[in-house]
């Protein structure tokens, strides 16, 4: 049959903004060098602002471009107020804004806004002796110490995201300093006034210059306990994840700064569905969406980033499951992804990166941008670009990754074995220059970049997916289009089916007498469905699949979707 007219969003249509929208995360120093420098710019952004155009996406995510030593690649801002050289500047950034307005396109931008640099002048500040800016950060006395200039112990048993202690010890301080990430990036105290205010300028002075939404890094992690303790069950993520006041600082933050008619996402670490429900209820005027990344630990082994194991699939749809149905009944919105710039490639992580590449990229996108909540998509993802397969240690540039590098090996892995952990888990898999073309450097600079190119460049690059109507980058085109075009796939129902199959996740879509059923085979294998398709779907139109035809079974990797009235 002939699919009618889906219902375009219009002047009957008022749900919120952002329901119907596509995010592109831009990680800036990976995706265009404008200057042959080795290092991606904010000219080089405008650079492709046709392409991004071309694609359909609405909101462009830009990573941290302030100014920075760089020890967390940008993460670690030492001035939230200005451009860091190496990126452009304030002026290039201007232009950037008027000429993606120009093209339709918004921009989002990243707030670190849990810690800063060392290099910040608060914290050289609070070195020098300033008691003002020593209250804008968490500094606590040791345990067990014997005088002021013996550190004793830190004050917790609490662990930093990079590993080894969550604190460090200043002797210019005589206290020990908080940092929940590498020793560069000191915590930001948020139950000191001041440090809320400053931060809520800093918002608001990005949204006067044009920028349309903001992307909250960590920011479940800004509200520490009132009482600092060991964690006797953990690393201490459980004590200071979703902590006291949370709620209260993100409105505040949200009414001061002026941003909450703007399209806005947090970043959630270790968080649960109770607390996103809270973040995301339009009611409570926090954020418009939420980040969680549990469904991106099904492959930790015991919970360890660092353990390699297949993916867990009952636990991965049994968390779909959750999120979607939690986040609809209650009313909370999801930010849906697979991959960032803190994330290996997905094709490499779920799917087939040799032989079902392709099938596997498509699958895997029609899986989550026909769910319910806002998808994002990863620069180069719409590519099928895969993980490096770095086999040296000296191709790294990851602080993490070095730094969990030197621990394996202190444990006594073999380094070929760590090599072999990192290839599937560092963050450097997702910060490679994105693949413009086969010429020298995949058409990213005319210079070596910073961090080494994945070889396979020549194959898997834009000029060659553009050639080609087949492409993942032209099935990413329709997900987009789908999304602007129909509202089951904004605003209807979720329920997922199949829930006795361990290699499928499937789902039904219902709004207003439509529905638009989902199947994703996440095997290499051909997998029988309680389903006939050629029967239970012959009233039905295939609005999208990965094959040119149906069987009665899901061939590895495929997916299909079919839409009907009811």
């Amino acid at each position: 049959m002939t699919m009618p007219p889906p219902l375009m969003y219009g002047e009957e249509n008022t749900m919120a903004d952002f329901k119907n929208k596509v995010v592109y995360q831009i990680y800036p120093k990976s995706f265009k060098d404008s200057n042959g420098d080795g290092m991606g710019d904010l000219r080089g952004v405008a650079e492709k602002l046709d392409y991004l155009a071309d694609m359909g996406v609405d909101y462009r995510w830009l990573t941290p471009f302030f100014v920075s030593p760089q020890k967390d690649n940008g993460y670690d801002v030492a001035d939230y107020l200005d451009i860091d050289p190496h990126f452009g500047t304030m002026a290039d950034f201007d232009a950037l804004v008027q000429a993606a307005d120009a093209k339709g396109l918004k921009i989002m931008l990243d707030m670190v806004l849990c810690h800063t640099s060392d290099q910040h002048a608060w914290f050289q500040r609070a070195l020098a002796g300033d008691e003002k800016y020593q209250r804008y950060y968490i500094l606590r006395d040791g345990r067990n110490k014997k005088s002021a200039d013996d550190p004793g112990e830190p004050p917790t048993n609490w662990q930093c995201a990079f590993g080894g202690s969550a604190w460090q010890w200043e002797p210019r301080l005589r206290k020990w300093y908080l940092h929940l990430h590498d020793v560069s990036q000191p915590d930001l105290d948020w139950t000191n006034q001041n440090v809320r205010e400053e931060l809520a300028n800093v918002v608001r002075f990005w949204k006067e210059r044009g920028v349309a939404g903001f992307r909250f890094d960590v920011i479940n992690l800004i509200a520490k306990p009132e009482v600092f303790a060991d964690d006797t069950k953990g690393l201490g993520r459980r004590l200071f994840a979703d902590g006291p006041h949370i709620h209260e600082y993100l409105r505040e933050l949200v009414q001061n700064a002026g941003i909450d008619d703007m399209m806005t996402v947090g970043e959630m670490a270790s968080t649960d569905l109770e607390n996103c429900i809270h973040y995301t209820r339009p009611a409570n005027h926090e954020l418009s969406m939420a980040f969680n990344f549990h469904h991106l630990k099904v492959d930790y082994k015991d919970g360890d980033k660092w353990a390699l194991m297949e993916p867990d699939m009952a636990q991965l749809k049994q968390l779909f499951s959750a999120w979607q149905t939690g986040m609809a009944e209650a009313g909370g919105w999801n930010a849906l992804f697979w991959c960032n710039h803190d994330q290996p490639r997905i094709v490499s992580r779920m799917g087939d990166e040799e032989t079902y590449r392709v099938e596997s990229a498509k699958m895997l996108a029609a899986c989550i941008h026909l769910m319910r909540g806002t998808p994002y998509i990863y620069q180069g993802e719409e590519l099928g670009m895969t993980n490096a397969c770095y086999t040296s240690i000296e191709d790294y540039r990851d602080v993490e990754s070095l730094n969990c590098y030197r621990t394996l090996l202190e444990q006594g892995v073999a380094e070929a074995d760590a090599l072999k952990i990192l290839a599937a888990r560092s963050r450097d898999n997702g910060r490679t220059p994105m693949q413009w073309s086969a010429q020298q450097y995949a058409g990213f600079s005319t210079k070596k970049p910073w961090i080494p190119l994945a070889k396979n460049y020549p194959a898997i690059n834009v000029e060659a997916a553009q050639k080609d109507e087949n492409s993942i980058l032209a099935f990413y085109k329709l997900l987009i289009k789908l999304r602007h075009e129909m509202p089951i796939i904004a605003e209807g129902d979720i329920r997922l089916i199949e829930e006795d199959n361990p290699n499928v996740i499937a789902y039904e879509r219902t709004w207003q007498g439509e529905r638009l059923t989902v199947f994703c085979n996440f095997r290499p294998t051909s997998v029988r469905l309680r389903h006939a398709f050629l029967q239970d779907f012959a009233d039905a139109q295939k609005l999208l699949g990965n094959y040119p035809s149906m069987e009665e079974c899901l061939r590895p990797y495929e997916v299909l979707a079919f839409y009907r009235q009811t």
